[in-house]
């Protein structure tokens, strides 16, 4: 079992499973975010970012690899018992992954007519043109190169969920 922030833990079968969640509500109805993220560093960052700096307070499920996250979308593998009755609100997935990578995970979504409801905002280091057309043509709704400089992290990612948490009306499906 993997332990979370407040209590709040997900089951898993194996020990090297990496989905974990933060979070101040044990809600297994409010709205979350899926951060798909293989940096324990980048990931370490975020959370740091959103618990100090953002106005928005929002549960944090993480996968550390795009296969991970399919797993956790499908309630496959380690994720099969898992009693999450709605997907997430918004998916914070980087590109350059273990297994399955971003693209991989973000075509796969999008085909789905049941998760392809659910906002993806490509967050990653690339900032190759190639990819952001890419990712653009499978369907995601926005594409962040992540700053290197912490200020303007702490701008873009409160800029993000603000706007996807106080200003955009989401469908029923990931509320």
């Amino acid at each position: 079992m993997n332990s979370l922030s407040n209590g709040l833990s997900l089951n898993s079968s194996t020990s090297s499973s990496s989905a974990s969640s933060s979070s101040t509500s044990s809600s297994s109805t409010a709205p979350y975010m899926l951060v798909v993220e293989d940096s324990d560093e980048d990931f370490e960052t975020l959370q740091r970012v959103l618990l100090k700096n953002c106005d928005v307070d929002v549960p944090v499920v993480r996968c550390c690899d795009g296969d991970e996250a399919l797993d956790f979308l499908y309630h496959r593998g380690e994720f099969a018992t898992q009693s999450r009755a709605h997907f997430p609100s918004l998916i914070l997935l980087d590109l350059n992954l273990p297994g399955s990578d971003g693209r991989e995970v973000l075509q796969t979504v999008k085909q789905d007519d049941r998760l392809k409801v659910i906002p993806i905002t490509v967050f990653t280091t690339s900032s190759n043109p190639k990819d952001v057309e890419s990712c653009y043509q499978y369907g995601a709704n926005s594409y962040l190169v992540k700053p290197m400089d912490l200020q303007q992290m702490k701008t873009s990612v409160c800029r993000v969920l603000d706007y996807w948490f106080e200003l955009m009306q989401l469908p029923n499906a990931v509320l």
